[in-house]
């Protein structure tokens, strides 16, 4: 019932997510011309390599957050 939840979130994000491109050092020179050119491939660039940053960081508070929450109910309720 607790796995639930986090279930249900995982396969949100995983439904609502686009596809990501790599961001290489090419990639970003070919999207910073292309904007120099009036064109507009390179826009979403910044958003996903926000993307790829908070990606760890969620995945690791979410699993601190849980870690912290089961020892919090071990130490109220002892065996």
């Amino acid at each position: 019932m607790k796995y639930r939840f986090l279930f249900i979130l995982f396969v949100a994000v995983l439904w609502s997510s686009s596809p990501s491109y790599s961001q290489c050092p090419m990639c970003r020179m070919s999207a910073q011309s292309n904007l120099e050119n009036g064109g507009s491939e390179g826009k979403g660039l910044n958003t996903g390599i926000l993307y790829m940053l908070a990606t760890p960081y969620l995945l690791i508070g979410t699993l601190g957050y849980l870690w912290w929450r089961n020892k919090k109910k071990a130490e109220d309720h002892p065996a």
